[in-house]
């Protein structure tokens, strides 16, 4: 007799949720495709595309404090925003501090690891030895070339 109540119980319970749920999921928009955004972004059938991780690493050379560290970095973020604006990095940042020797990230959209070698091999840290790449071939959302846009979107105005 008690199982009975308990299912009736929870029956009851259920069918008083349940338009709940129905008017929440009708309430909420269905996405939509939205092909110009796709091909925008180099999507292919599954939202994805084809990029290359590289892992920036402590190198050989530490380039000593002074002006020529500060130029050197200067000119990597610098390698870095040109990239980003010919649309070729899509993510870009540092690691936090650790003892695994890894510094950096980029995400490149590109083809290839010689595309993403031929790219990284502009950048100051890795001409002046501070830091090494590593490559790796990745496949992940084309959303992630959105990156940058909505970057820009979030940081204030400098006074």
């Amino acid at each position: 007799m008690r199982s009975i109540r308990l299912f009736c119980c929870a029956a009851v319970a259920t069918l008083a949720w349940m338009p709940t749920v129905a008017a929440t999921a009708a309430a909420t928009p269905a996405p939509t495709f939205d092909a110009e955004l796709a091909q925008r972004h180099g999507a292919d059938e599954r939202g994805m595309r084809r990029y290359v991780l590289v892992v920036l690493k402590t190198g050989p050379t530490r380039v000593p404090d002074g002006e020529a560290r500060t130029a050197m970095f200067a000119g990597h973020m610098a390698n870095i925003e040109r990239l980003a604006k010919e649309g070729k990095l899509a993510v870009a940042g540092p690691f936090m501090p650790s003892d695994s020797g890894w510094r950096g990230l980029y995400i490149f959209a590109v083809e290839s690891v010689d595309e993403a070698r031929a790219l990284t091999e502009t950048d100051p840290v890795i001409v002046n030895g501070e830091m090494v790449a590593e490559y790796h071939p990745w496949y992940g959302s084309a959303a992630l070339m959105a990156t940058a846009e909505l970057h820009e979107r979030m940081v204030p105005p400098k006074n």
